[in-house]
């Protein structure tokens, strides 16, 4: 498969007017151009969603990846803010299984995760919505190979040999049965509209056997403060509220989107996409970790989970 930048969009965004930003691996405040946006709580659809997701991403990439690149490394595979790591957390199965697989990750960001993968031996192909996220790839592929963005882009994209794919999670541009692993780790899932939409396009793409392994915020997480220290303690918020945390701009459209699903609705939704749970794994914080990452920190850590990681696979 050519590793190329690909534009990829679900149907309904070519359909659907107006315009409208989105996506983060947290809650909270984020800046847009001009005046700060309105925080509140109401429905989102896939449309709105995946636009504002899109926006967010491209918007913030930069100091997303000058904030955070240090901790997931160039070449690592970290499940979350914790910094479980796929090399002791063998969620996808044994390093050594994976040479000569073909995996799918879902909101790949600037492809860490998929070069960890390729040094294993496995075939992957890193998709994202944003088309910021995947230059930050390509600038990476290229520091790695001393040479510079412009050269890794006028070579067919292929500085590190991972394709990179801008699409729609949601309409994956793949054939059937092209996979026989999938992951995604805080990509994707907590923002869309509609997950299960997600879960059975995985499913479709995947191989009979084929294991999807994703993590998400902990749905546990949504009735506290996005606060890292003693005021994210409390209870502030309804576990049950589903109403979506949007953040949206003086016209009203939505320029920040994440979706609440109970731990109930999670396992409800890899189940109706067609998976069967294998295992549910909320990682504990680690002794070493000492950064604080939004509402994630070693005070909150080591008292309520931060993190759900779900291993599913299709029969």
């Amino acid at each position: 498969m050519e590793r190329i930048i690909q534009e990829h969009e679900a149907p309904e965004l070519h359909q659907s007017p107006g315009s409208g930003p989105h996506g983060s691996t947290g809650s909270g405040p984020h800046e847009s151009p001009g005046s700060e946006p309105e925080a509140t709580r109401r429905d989102a659809d896939v449309t709105e969603s995946s636009r504002a997701s899109r926006g967010w991403w491209d918007r913030n990439a930069d100091d997303y990846q000058i904030e955070h690149g240090t901790f997931l490394g160039d070449d690592r595979f970290v499940w979350g803010p914790e910094g479980l790591d796929e090399v002791e957390a063998e969620l996808l199965g044994p390093p050594e299984d994976l040479a000569g697989k073909d995996v799918l990750e879902i909101g790949a960001g600037a492809a860490q995760c998929s070069r960890w993968l390729a040094a294993q031996g496995a075939r992957p192909v890193a998709l994202d919505l944003s088309h910021r996220q995947l230059q930050h790839a390509l600038r990476i592929d290229a520091e790695r190979s001393g040479g510079d963005r412009a050269a890794a882009e006028g070579a067919g994209a292929r500085a590190a040999g991972v394709p990179l794919v801008q699409a729609d999670a949601g309409a994956l541009p793949f054939a059937d049965a092209s996979f026989d692993l999938a992951c995604s780790a805080y990509g994707a899932l907590p923002f869309v509209a509609d997950p299960v939409r997600v879960l059975r396009d995985v499913r479709r793409v995947l191989r009979p056997g084929g294991r999807f392994v994703f993590s998400v915020s902990h749905p546990m997480r949504w009735a506290f403060p996005d606060e890292p220290g003693p005021e994210g303690l409390s209870v502030a918020a309804s576990y049950f509220d589903r109403t979506p945390y949007v953040e949206q701009d003086e016209q009203g459209h939505a320029v920040y989107v994440e979706h609440h699903r109970t731990l109930g609705d999670r396992v409800r939704d890899v189940v109706a996409g067609g998976f069967r749970l294998v295992d549910l794994v909320e990682p504990e914080w680690p002794a070493w970790n000492t950064q604080e990452w939004g509402g994630w920190s070693p005070l909150r850590g080591n008292l309520i989970p931060g993190t759900a990681i779900f291993v599913c696979e299709r029969d």
